[in-house]
Order: C-alpha cells, then structure tokens, then sequence
C-alpha cells in the first residue's frame, strides 16, 4: 500500500464526483412535469423512462459499488464459490421475463408505486401488504450501508481520512460530504438524479473493466500465471484449488437459485422496472441486461489477479481497490476509485428512494393518513428518504463492516419471503391471503432463527446464510430453505382455509390489466393526472 494521500487518483476522483453531483442536481429539470408534487414523478421518474434510460438505470441499481469491491473480493478469499454470482445473474433473467411484464402492467393500470401496493390490490389485505413493505424495508437498509462500505473501502485506499489514530470527525469526514450530497440531489431531483448518473456510471465501469481486463494479465505474465498463483494459494489453504469441493456444491448451487429468485423481490428493482413507460421496455431490458452477467464474470477474474499481484489486505473488501492502486498508473486508479465510487451512489439513492415509498403508500396513507394528498405523500417520501440513508450512514460508522454484510446477507434471506405473495400474487388468485401472511411468518421467522445460529470465525452469530438443509443433510443456502417452508405453508393453509370458507379479500384487478400497455384503451384513465400525461 503507497504511503500517503494519493494526490493524482483524489483529484481524478473529486473531478469526476463533482461532475456527476453537478448532473444530480441538474436532473431536476430534465423531463420535467407539469405537477412535480407527485410520488409518480418523485419517485418514479414521471414512469417515462425509455429502452436505454432503463437499461442503465436497472443496471446502475443491480450492480453496485458493493459488487463491484465483494465479488472479486469473494474469489480473492474463497476461491471459484465466489463466482456463484455470474450464474444467478444468467438464470434471473429468463426468470424475470415471465413475470415483470405483468407487473408493470397492472401497476401501469391501477397506479402501483411499490410492490405492495400490488398485493394489497391483488388480495385486499392491507395486512399482507404491511408484511411485504416492512420486509422491503428491513432488506434495504443494510443494502444501503453496503453501498457507504464501497466509498469508504475506495477513500481508505487513496489514503483520504488519516489513519487508525485519526480523530473519528476527520477520519469520516469525506464519507459524511459524499453521504451529504448524495441526500440533497436525491431529495431534489428523486430517481431522475440517479436514473442520469447512471450514464457515467457504467460507462466508467464498462472502461475500467476492458482495460484491467488486458492490461493487468500482461503486467502479470498472462492469463496462465495467473491462474496458476491462484490455484497454489487455494491449494496451500486446503481449499481445493480452483474448483469448489464437492462438499460445497450444494450451497453454491441454491445460494445462486435462491439470489436468482430473490434479486428482483428487492424494492429498488421494482422502482426501477416501473418507472419505463412501457410494457415491451420491460420485455426488451430483460433481453438485454445479460451483457452485465459478461461484464460481472470478467470483474469477477479481478480476484484472481489480486493473489497473482501478490496484494495482502486484512480486509478482504480493500483488495481490489489495492489492485487497482498499484497496477494502475495513478490517473487510472483515480477513474477506477472514481467508477466505485459513482457505482454506491446510483443504488443508494434508488435504494433510498424505494424504502421512502414503500413506507409512504403503504405505512403513513395505509395506516397513519388515508387521506393524504399526492403532494403529503411527495413531501413525506422525501423526509423518508433522508432518514433512511441516515440510518444506513450511522450503521456504517458504528457498527464493524462484517456485520453490515452479514446484516445484508440476512435481508437477502427475508426478501425471498415475499416472492410468493408477488410472483404468485401475478399469475393466480388461488393463494388465500392468510395463508401467504402465514407462510411469510414461517418463513422469516425459520430464516431469522437459521441464520442466529450460523457462527464464522469472527462472530457468534449470524455468521452467514448457510446452514444444513432439513431431511436432505447437505449445507445450502438458509433462504432457500425458508422459501420452500413459506411456500408448503402457504399451499396447506390455502387449502384448509377454502375448506372453512374463510373470507377472501376483494381482488381490484382483472385478468386484462396483467397484459395492458401504456395506450391501451382505458389504461390511462385510472392513473393520476400527472402520471397520465408523462408516459408519452
């Protein structure tokens, strides 16, 4: 590690984060409504996005700063089993491409914000809606912090904030001024502000990977060196060589199932699908969005290149930056910190956004204020928004980085319960909306007390989201278990309730709404005026 502030790549790095700061605010007046005190506009963008605007708004939201530093920092430790993340990347989008189609629709049709909105719609229960929006949030917040872990693991390497000895106020400051300015464009300009950024943001990301890509290797001997440091480094741990063990081939195969599933029940991957304005963008991102999976598995050779570079770190998350550093010539270590960097702002900022709708639709005009105007809900959503990046900030600066991991990896776990209420909820009305609330119960509460009981080397508790599979024996992804539990609980209370005739809720839907576009004949008419005139 070089000593010292690294002046070149700070300077690279404050140029391009005050241009795209520039540009947050900017985004404000770009596609600007009539009546901009609506959470349609705020909070979706005017749901006027097209093919391309979509494109790199789902991927600045799906690929963020934290992928960017934990994938390669997952092979750099744990060998080839990191890679689990190119194959649950591949398998989400066929699965997607069945389902988000139908959910724009509807959404599109009945004026949908968030994905309880939807399913308090579907089965007229504000009480499953309630379980839904409160799981969202709860997996959203250390999601943010992850993003705030990204910034600092990029400033601790350019040597920004001094050292361990460092008063706490200058040792945090830069990630306090990039947390400030993240909060004010995000309150001014909503998803606007990060739907333009995006624009730099993978732009940068696609150049920083093409170019480490080639130049590391031939720095490095080529592709055959370094395969082959990896390969010693793995063996010598006892960790197999390249190829997992076969005794870890359950996990690795149902904790990419189980994330495949999961990535898109996440709030922010549903504010980002709505705000398209049509259908068919939907269909044509879904095809499209694979070129990220080739751009994740070429990031992810990042971590294999790290152990040929010889780079030691005592935090595996500075590994890549580290890399980055010193294979770089400065200019180009402060564009990569610089892709990082914008890469936690554009997730973050739609993260926080999600969250504050999902607490104002379905929390504050649900069960506090049933009465509140779009203009309340605007200004309400936006205070949310600041409270929840607050939060996630606090958590950062707090708490030690392992356990905002470890809180995400929990908040992928939760997320999961929701996929039978949503993904169901889209195809059949068969599911009582009891029975859903119960299997969501069971399934949080077996994820939750499962992944208590995971202990790693440096804590007690939830030391990860593995843990032996019930009646099978073999260890696999904690989510995936707890998915399959909500889902036989479901299907059994569903019949049971029928049985007794329980009453059902009043579905608001028609199966038409599930395949309207925008300009279909009546689709407009039930949306806010506001949102009406902005999908065109």
């Amino acid at each position: 590690m070089k000593d010292g502030v690294n002046g070149v790549a700070l300077g690279v790095f404050i140029f391009f984060f005050l241009a795209v700061t520039v540009m947050g605010f900017l985004a404000a007046r770009w596609r600007r409504a009539a009546d901009e005190q609506s959470l349609d506009e705020w909070g979706l963008g005017g749901r006027s996005f097209g093919t391309w605007v979509t494109w790199f708004l789902l991927g600045g939201d799906l690929y963020t700063a934290y992928t960017f530093v934990a994938v390669p920092a997952a092979i750099y430790a744990a060998g080839a089993a990191g890679f689990f993340a190119v194959p649950y990347t591949i398998l989400v989008y066929p699965l997607i491409f069945t389902f988000l189609p139908r959910l724009w629709s509807v959404s599109h049709k009945h004026g949908y914000v968030t994905t309880s909105d939807f399913v308090r719609g579907r089965f007229g229960s504000k009480g499953l809606s309630l379980a839904v929006a409160v799981t969202g949030i709860l997996a959203t917040m250390p999601y943010i912090a992850l993003q705030l872990v990204g910034i600092q693991a990029v400033l601790d390497v350019m040597g920004v904030g001094g050292g361990e000895n460092t008063n706490w106020f200058v040792k945090d400051l830069p990630l306090l001024i990039a947390f400030g300015v993240l909060a004010a464009y995000t309150y001014s300009s909503g998803l606007r502000a990060p739907a333009l950024i995006a624009f730099v943001k993978d732009t940068l990301i696609y150049i920083v990977i093409a170019v480490a890509i080639i130049y590391i290797p031939i720095k490095l001997g080529g592709f055959d060196e370094i395969f082959k440091a990896a390969s010693d480094k793995y063996t010598a741990a006892g960790a197999g060589g390249l190829v997992p063990a076969e005794a870890g081939q359950w996990t690795y195969a149902t904790l990419a199932l189980g994330s495949a599933l999961a990535l898109f029940m996440y709030p922010h991957s549903i504010t980002a699908t709505l705000s398209s304005r049509s259908r068919e963008v939907i269909r044509r991102n879904t095809t499209m969005l694979p070129l990220y999976s080739l751009m994740l598995g070429l990031l992810a050779l990042l971590g294999f290149m790290a152990i040929a570079a010889g780079v030691k770190v005592t935090n595996g998350q500075l590994a890549i930056p580290q890399l980055f550093e010193n294979m770089f010539p400065d200019w180009f270590a402060g564009v990569a910190f610089a892709a990082i960097g914008i890469g936690a702002l554009v997730p973050a900022a739609i993260m926080s956004i999600a969250a504050a709708n999902l607490f104002t639709r379905n929390i504050y005009k649900d069960f506090i204020r049933p009465d509140a105007t779009p203009q309340q809900e605007t200004r309400v959503s936006k205070l949310v928004s600041l409270l929840v990046k607050v939060g996630a900030l606090v958590f950062v600066l707090t708490m030690d980085k392992t356990v905002a991991i470890n809180f995400q990896l929990l908040g992928g776990i939760w997320i999961l319960q929701t996929f039978p209420a949503l993904v169901g909820g889209l195809f059949t009305r068969w599911f009582h909306r009891w029975a859903l609330l119960g299997g969501w119960a069971v399934g949080m509460l077996y994820g939750t007390l499962a992944a208590y009981g995971v202990a790693s080397p440096t804590q007690k508790h939830f030391g990860g989201s593995s843990k032996e599979i019930p009646g099978i024996g073999e260890i696999g992804y904690i989510g995936l278990t707890a998915f399959v539990l909500n889902v036989v609980v479901s299907v059994v209370l569903t019949f049971a309730l029928r049985a007794f005739n329980a009453p059902d809720g009043v579905d608001e839907t028609s199966p038409e709404d599930y395949t309207a576009d925008a300009g279909d004949p009546g689709v407009e008419a039930e949306l806010p005026p506001a949102t009406a005139g902005s999908t065109h």
